[in-house]
């Protein structure tokens, strides 16, 4: 015997009636973000340091070279945590550090050929990942899904702002149900 929809449980004056578990709103937002951090926990699995690694090749590609020092401090990385990440970057071949023509002392964190390569199958297979995880919504519905997530959550960061969601999930202050 399945449970009623969640709507069903909202009386017209949007107050809950009974307990049911679906419609609670924790609940829901767990469910989502645990089946989303599994699937792309999968999908990034092969690159060194996983989602950190992933950010950093991204931000190199898409904002091009940078202090090493300044990517650990925009990613909110650990300077040492950010030097062992990235020597395993640099051992995949994935980024090099080159000197930086302004301060020979600092190094610039620029991505390889193969870096930009493997970035676009991480992002084919994040968007498949978004896909399964959504697979319940046509198109229009993700479209409005979106939109609506990213007001409430734009609302809820000018509350209590996080720079990073990465540092959410490694505090444990996301659900994990």
């Amino acid at each position: 015997m399945s449970s009623p929809t969640p709507e069903a449980n909202v009386s017209t004056t949007g107050g809950v009636r009974g307990t049911s578990v679906e419609a609670d709103l924790g609940w829901a937002l767990g469910v989502v973000f645990r089946r989303y951090a599994k699937q792309s926990a999968a999908a990034l699995e092969e690159v060194p340091g996983g989602p950190r690694g992933y950010q950093v090749l991204a931000t190199a590609i898409a904002e091009g070279p940078k202090r090493q020092l300044d990517l650990a401090t925009q990613l909110e990385i650990d300077r040492t945590v950010m030097t062992y990440l990235l020597d395993d970057l640099e051992k995949a071949e994935l980024v090099q550090r080159q000197p930086d023509p302004a301060d020979r002392r600092a190094r610039l964190i620029v991505a390889t050929p193969k870096g930009a390569e493997l970035l676009c199958d991480l992002e084919r297979r994040l968007r498949a990942t978004e896909n399964e995880v959504m697979g319940g919504l046509d198109d229009g519905e993700r479209m409005v899904f979106r939109m609506l997530l990213q007001r409430v959550a734009q609302q809820a960061n000018a509350v209590d702002p996080v720079a990073n969601a990465c540092t959410l999930a490694e505090h444990g202050e996301l659900p994990t149900q």
